[in-house]
């Protein structure tokens, strides 16, 4: 008898619902998953997403269950089981924390753990999150992490072994600058070096310490600006006393656009003197790469995953401490030897990572999950 004929494809139900709205890290992940996947023979990929809202793009299908009943039911009971449309599918995988109840083998990419931890700060529907995965891992499911620091941590916080270390993919590529027009938000910094921090004002990204080193900065490099770019969130009142304290001379160099688009984000990047990235944790850190890829140097805490992401290209600081931070900062704004090495570490740290590689890992854990289930 020949062993040797070709496998059925695994089918594979993944959540597409971080595609939807506004694109944070993780809905960066779900894309490179889901992109990279659709081109393997091996998978037969079935997008899903958990949503009224959204309208589902072709090829993705809507679990006839409103996001807020699901988040609200799954934290709390095994049912609705999703098993009834997901029918002919070998594995699920969750991209977002979580994953609907289900018989089948489970995949849940965890990129931290920081809401678990700090659960007291978390918002509800980001705790009903928490007790929906902590469900699906009590049933059995795999969790993705990306980073060894991330698989440890998990493994001590939700305890289980059934972890596996997969790093993720890099970002889109940031377009070149004379691609971009100057966004109307960033007018009035143009021509001005700036220290720049992405993302959404949440406590994890701890952008009160960055406010007070950059007042120790500001005092020695007259003519640098800081620039916030990213929604309100859980610390803009916390951002907002940061700011006040600040001398008015000093506060005037603040500049905080909000939420910024992708081509916005890209010139940022580009026109940036510096990358400050101050995360209390973090599970991956996309923006360090479009970082190196924008040929902008990065401060960021070693917390997480930024030492195996960032490398020898980022100048990390330890500990949580603002003269520390300010130094660091200080010395990629004035250290042009400094900034060329970071510069070129940069290039060569974004090549380590590629989609492919991460979806042969995939794989095999789907296969894992399949074949244990």
């Amino acid at each position: 008898m020949d062993d040797s004929s070709p496998q059925p494809p695994i089918a594979v139900a993944i959540d597409a619902g971080p595609l939807y709205g506004h694109r944070t890290g993780v809905g960066i992940a779900a894309a490179g998953f889901i992109d990279e996947l659709h081109q393997r023979s091996e998978v037969d990929l079935n997008p899903y997403l958990v949503s009224f809202r959204a309208t589902p793009q072709p090829g993705h299908m809507r679990l006839p269950l409103p996001g807020i009943v699901a988040s609200h039911a799954w934290s709390r009971s095994a049912v609705p089981r999703a098993d009834r449309w997901l029918v002919g599918v070998d594995v699920v995988h969750g991209t977002n924390y979580v994953a609907p109840p289900t018989r089948l083998p489970t995949v849940i990419s965890v990129y931290d753990c920081w809401f678990l931890v700090n659960s007291e700060r978390s918002a509800p529907v980001i705790k009903r999150a928490g007790r929906t995965l902590r469900r699906a891992v009590a049933d059995g499911a795999w969790l993705h992490v990306s980073a060894s620091a991330i698989n440890d941590e998990t493994r001590a916080v939700l305890g289980t072994d059934r972890v596996r270390t997969i790093p993720l993919g890099p970002p889109p590529p940031v377009a070149p600058l004379s691609e971009l027009a100057v966004p109307a938000v960033a007018s009035a910094i143009v021509g001005r070096p700036f220290i720049l921090a992405i993302g959404t004002e949440e406590v994890r990204k701890d952008l009160p310490l960055l406010i007070e080193a950059f007042a120790a900065v500001a005092s020695e490099v007259p003519d640098v600006l800081l620039v916030l770019a990213g929604a309100p969130g859980s610390a803009s009142t916390a951002v907002d006393a940061a700011v006040g304290t600040l001398p008015v001379a000093i506060r005037s160099r603040v500049h905080r656009l909000g939420r910024v688009d992708e081509p916005a984000k890209h010139w940022l990047l580009r026109q940036a003197s510096v990358l400050a990235y101050l995360s209390l944790d973090e599970g991956f850190g996309f923006p360090i790469l479009e970082a190196h890829e924008a040929g902008t140097p990065v401060v960021a805490r070693a917390v997480g995953s930024v030492p195996e992401v960032a490398g020898d290209a980022a100048l990390l600081v330890a500990e949580r401490d603002a003269h520390a931070v300010a130094d660091a900062l200080r010395r990629c704004l004035t250290d042009g030897g400094l900034r060329l090495t970071l510069i070129g570490g940069g290039h060569s740290n974004r090549a380590r990572f590629s989609w492919e590689a991460t979806a042969d890992q995939m794989i095999d854990l789907y296969r894992t999950a399949i074949s244990e289930h």
